[in-house]
C-alpha cells in the first residue's frame, strides 16, 4: 500500500510540470509573450531552459528514476517561476498560484530526502531490486 501512496504522490506532483512542458512546446510563442509581459530578457533561451527543467525533471519524478535530481530539477524551475510570476499579491489568483507552487515544493523537498519508493524505477533497477513487492 505504501509504494501505490507514493507512486500516487509522484504521478500527482510530476503531472503539473509534464502537461506545462508539453504546452511550452505546442505553443512556444504564447510562453515567450508570457514572458515578455513580464520584462524577461532572452525568453527564447529560458523557454528551452523551462522545457528541459519540466520535460526531464517531471519525467524522471513520474518514473522514480534519479527521483532525487528530477525533484531538484523542478524546484530550480519552480523556485524563481514563482518569484518572478506569482508575486503581485494584490491579485487573488496570484496569491493562489503562489501558495500552491509552495505546496508543489514542499513534496518536491520531501522527494531530495526519501528513499526510492518500492514502484520506482530507482528501486527496481538501481537498488538490486530483488523481486520483493
Amino acid at each position: 500500500m505504501k509504494g501505490v501512496v507514493l507512486l500516487l504522490s509522484r504521478v500527482f506532483i510530476s503531472i503539473i510540470f509534464i502537461i506545462s512542458c508539453i504546452t511550452k512546446i505546442i505553443d512556444p510563442s504564447g510562453t515567450i509573450n508570457y514572458m515578455r509581459a513580464y520584462g524577461m530578457p532572452y525568453p527564447g533561451f529560458f523557454l528551452i531552459g523551462a522545457i528541459l527543467l519540466e520535460g526531464i525533471g517531471g519525467l524522471s519524478l513520474l518514473l522514480g528514476i534519479k527521483a532525487k535530481w528530477g525533484s531538484l530539477m523542478l524546484l530550480i524551475f519552480l523556485i524563481p517561476t514563482t518569484i518572478i510570476f506569482h508575486t503581485d499579491f494584490s491579485q487573488r489568483l496570484q496569491i493562489i498560484m503562489f501558495l500552491k507552487n509552495l505546496a508543489i515544493m514542499g513534496g518536491l523537498l520531501m522527494y531530495l530526502y526519501a528513499e526510492p519508493d518500492p514502484l520506482s524505477l530507482d528501486y527496481r533497477y538501481l537498488k538490486g531490486y530483488k523481486g520483493e513487492s
